[in-house]
């Protein structure tokens, strides 16, 4: 995917070269299907080429510079990590790779083969020594989500630093005071890891920066609700993907520049797709880059995703953190407290996402919501039936799909999703 050969780089990486270089070519020739065969997309989506082309290059390159300099370089794998206290002690905040069916025959002789494909993915990743990011990373902070996660993290530690943060299962009093115990816990970690002491001053900074990336996110997401849509719903996926690999500052920048140019094309009327088109919501599990199947299939059959549940989508960017405070604990108060609010299905009950789906289908003028759920994830196949329940009631057409990062069931959910675009065309 790069155009500068940066073989030197990720030989003292440790990768390994021969599998490395095929996972490029792969993932190469798959952006150009997925991504730019399509027409009519905005011209500021040419930052994100870029960026995906140099993913596994001039940003490792970055990384590795600032390491050199003293920075901490932490990998994370779920948003429940609060990318603020990392960005307080100047640290880059960087997105594990966990999207790809790499590495899973490896990932089998550790794990039970009826794990998640995400868990496997990851897991894969740095057996088969190609993801240049977990190389880069000082540690690895991961989080008690799910049950395979939370022991996968056991063995994953054996391989790469892994600090885990347990992520509480309801919200009760209780569960808010021991997950603002485990935001201090953090901050114990970071500033060790740092040498740096969490200030008010610095870790506001940090606030602003990551709510200054998630305000361009809701504005980016606001415009989808025009119709006809000015993105198309890769691209959106896309961005979301992006935000945690690409520096804050510099991708907040980008999305508001993109934005701008899809503010004109609204004005203008101008579209991803046709006014009329079969207007889709993404709800259920996290896609982790590159896993583009689903929504290629969706928009490869002439619908359009206008908007996503999940965590790569709005669970993720949903809220921003309060500023207001002049201590350090109550800033760490708002984190704790933003944090907490986001609906994974790991909490029980979990009625907020049960509202949020249905508020988002109208938000965004969706004709129907397509349920995604990597196989063999419980909290999520379990859920959907609630979410099914809940829709029934709102008379929001569901799809639910279960699928893995594999192709071989790509033409079976072709031929569901066909059927479901033909029942919302009626």
């Amino acid at each position: 995917m790069t155009s500068t050969d940066h073989t030197e780089m990720w030989r003292g990486l440790g990768l390994d070269l021969a599998a490395h270089e095929h996972l490029l070519s792969v993932l190469g020739q798959a952006y150009a299907d997925i991504y730019l065969s399509q027409e009519h997309r905005p011209e500021g989506m040419a930052y994100l080429d870029f960026v995906l082309s140099e993913i596994h290059g001039l940003r490792i390159q970055e990384l590795l510079e600032a390491k050199r300099k003293g920075r901490r370089i932490i990998g994370t794998f779920c948003l429940y990590v609060p990318e603020e206290i990392i960005l307080a002690v100047d640290g880059v905040s960087v997105g594990l790779c966990a999207g790809a069916d790499i590495g899973s025959e490896a990932a089998e002789q550790i794990l039970p083969r009826n794990t998640c494909a995400l868990i496997k993915s990851f897991v894969g990743f740095k057996l088969n020594k190609v993801c240049p990011y977990v190389e880069a990373c000082n540690f690895v902070i991961g989080e008690t989500t799910c049950d395979g996660k939370k022991k996968a993290y056991e063995l994953f530690n054996e391989l790469k630093e892994t600090f885990v943060m347990e992520v509480p299962q309801t919200k009760s009093p209780h569960a808010k005071a021991l997950w603002r115990a485990e935001i201090g816990r953090l901050v114990e970690k970071i500033e060790a890891s740092s040498g740096r002491k969490i200030t008010v001053e610095n870790l506001r900074r940090g606030i602003e920066t990551v709510n200054a990336k998630r305000a361009a996110l809701h504005r980016l997401n606001a415009l989808r609700a025009a119709n006809p849509a000015p993105i198309s719903g890769r691209d959106a996926i896309l961005i979301n993907q992006t935000q945690f690999y690409d520096d804050p500052v510099r991708f907040t920048e980008k999305i508001n520049a993109l934005c701008d140019e899809l503010d004109e094309r609204v004005a203008r009327h101008v579209g991803a797709v046709q006014a009329g088109a079969p207007r889709i919501l993404i709800a259920g599990c996290p896609m982790a880059a590159p896993n583009w199947k689903l929504p290629y299939l969706i928009e490869k059959n002439g619908a359009v995703i206008v908007g996503e549940e999940s965590c790569v989508g709005e669970r993720g960017t949903r809220n921003l953190v309060s500023t207001k405070g002049t201590t350090r604990d109550q800033l760490l108060d708002n984190i704790a407290d933003r944090y907490l609010r986001i609906d994974c299905a790991c909490f029980t009950p979990n009625n907020e996402r049960l509202d949020h789906i249905p508020e988002m289908a109208r938000k965004y003028k969706a004709d129907g919501v397509v349920h995604y759920a990597i196989q063999f994830c419980g909290p999520y196949t379990m859920e959907a039936f609630k979410v099914e329940k809940r829709l029934q009631r709102e008379n929001i057409p569901l799809l639910r799909l279960e699928t893995d990062y594999s192709m071989e069931d790509r033409a079976q959910l072709e031929t569901r999703i066909q059927a479901f675009l033909e029942l919302l065309r009626k």
